[in-house]
């Protein structure tokens, strides 16, 4: 595993950043981008890098069953035993799908990733270099004792604007829950503690008699007073754009869009695309390489334009394949993995070179099929594990105020998109000339599978204790059949 690089120690300096303080990930699927956040000598969080992401399958909306390709979204936690320093896709770590929220609502899936490679088939995929760096990020903070780190997916970046826009979307219930941990986030600048009780997300919740059943009903619970006051402030301020917006007659999105995922407009300007073939009913592109001799990286287009832009700040890394290099698809076979090279945690195939090509083409497989993987890279030399001054101490918890789970503390002014309201239909005339639509619950999902076996132990070398890969495969069913 690769040391922290010059830059991104220079880049914590900057921001007064201990390298071994924790982090807190988020994802975003519209725009396409990954943030890390890290706790600062002050002790809150604070935005330390935006990486663009390279590739993420499905549309907008949570994870429902296993082959629907969906990358799901949601609170998932990440043990040093989820990351992956074994995977096919160089690094890897493990969201941990289906969480108690998942499972509560009968979803099923697994080995849901965050990953190298720009291949996705409901992971959210990087570039090799940008995993390197994240995964470093995470190693980092476990070493300075953070025993878990949080990850949040969301379908796009919680704005007023962006609801206004979705309104319409079947998953606008399940959206205006998964704000109200945004907003704790935003609001405090600290993790959320999350817990489910009636299928439902709560946050910075202690329960004053009783615990949280996910499928149970919920307790009586605390909430700290300054937490609950500044998320109020935050929820009524973006009730009070969401309401303007409508009525100014903001567009709304597509609710069905026919699209199989995004990537970043980054990766997109750079796609070849005069060169590219149909495999499994999908339109396969190249990203170049990013070195003179280097081998390009074969990537399913997205079957419909992002409409976000990249991101104006200037940490995120929009030039990043000017210095990046993207997986390579050179092995020891004459053309690399293309006719069959073996990955570093992959078992030999019964399959024929000829067989292998034939899936990836279309010729045969699951819809959920994918270009096959890089092949095996050399190990990288270890990290130092020397560690630096320790992290600062947490801020002392404020007073509690005593809540109910089952109402609000005070009445909701425009119900707009607080958590279990719906937003009243405005009177305005939208852009298309159409009345808003009210939003409507999610559909079931179907009854889950058996429960995947636990993951054996990984021996080989790695600086996280207890690190493991989550399932050593190369065939097809064993990588993809989960997602």
């Amino acid at each position: 595993m690769q040391p922290l690089s010059r830059e991104m120690q220079a880049l914590l300096d900057k921001k007064g950043m201990p390298v071994d303080s924790p982090i807190l990930v988020r994802v975003f699927k519209e725009e396409a981008e990954l943030e890390v956040w890290k706790q600062d000598k002050s002790g809150q969080y604070a935005l330390l890098k935006t990486y663009p992401i390279c590739r993420w399958s499905g549309e907008l909306g949570p994870k429902i069953k296993q082959g629907d390709r969906q990358a799901p979204e949601g609170f998932y936690s990440i043990t040093p035993g989820q990351m992956n320093p074994n995977s096919s896709y160089y690094l890897a770590f493990n969201l941990g799908f289906p969480n108690a929220f998942d499972k509560a609502h009968d979803r099923t899936g697994q080995f849901l990733m965050v990953h190298g490679d720009c291949s996705s088939a409901g992971c959210y995929a990087m570039t090799d270099e940008q995993i390197t760096e994240i995964y470093s990020l995470g190693r980092e903070a476990f070493l300075g004792g953070q025993k878990s780190f949080q990850v949040q997916a969301y379908p796009f970046r919680m704005t007023a604007l962006n609801m206004a826009r979705h309104r319409n979307s079947p998953h606008m219930a399940f959206w205006r829950m998964i704000k109200e941990g945004n907003d704790h986030f935003e609001a405090t600048r600290q993790e959320p503690k999350v817990d489910v009780c009636e299928k439902r997300y709560v946050f910075n919740a202690t329960p004053v008699s009783g615990s949280f059943n996910p499928v149970g009903r919920c307790p009586s619970y605390q909430v700290p007073a300054e937490i609950a006051s500044a998320v109020r402030d935050k929820q009524d301020h973006d009730e009070r754009q969401f309401a303007a917006h409508v009525s100014q007659g903001v567009r709304t999105a597509a609710v069905t869009t026919g699209s199989d995922g995004g990537m970043h407009p980054t990766f997109l300007a750079k796609l070849n695309t005069q060169d590219s073939f149909v495999a499994n009913g999908r339109r396969v592109a190249t990203l170049p390489p990013s070195s003179p001799g280097g081998k390009p990286t074969l990537v399913y287009l997205p079957t419909a334009t992002p409409t976000a832009v990249a991101a104006a700040d200037p940490d995120t890394t929009a030039g990043v394949l000017g210095s990046t290099r993207v997986a390579s698809a050179d092995g020891s076979a004459p053309f690399g993995t293309l006719f069959g090279g073996s990955g570093s945690e992959s078992a030999k195939s019964s399959e024929s070179g000829f067989g292998r090509v034939g899936k990836w083409l279309g010729l045969g497989g699951k819809a959920d099929d994918v270009p096959p993987p890089p092949s095996a890279k050399p190990a990288a030399k270890p990290a130092s594990a020397a560690k630096p001054a320790s992290r600062p101490a947490a801020p002392k918890p404020a007073a509690s105020q005593t809540m109910l789970a089952s109402s609000s503390s005070r009445p909701v002014a425009l119900g707009a998109i607080r958590p279990g309201t719906t937003p009243a239909p405005s009177s305005a005339a939208s852009a298309t000339g159409a009345q808003p639509k009210a939003a409507q619950t999610a559909a079931a999902a179907p009854k889950p599978d058996k429960t995947p076996a636990t993951a054996t132990a990984f021996a080989g070398g790695t600086l996280v204790p207890g690190a493991q890969p989550v399932r050593s495969s190369s065939s097809f069913e064993g990588r993809w059949g989960g997602m």
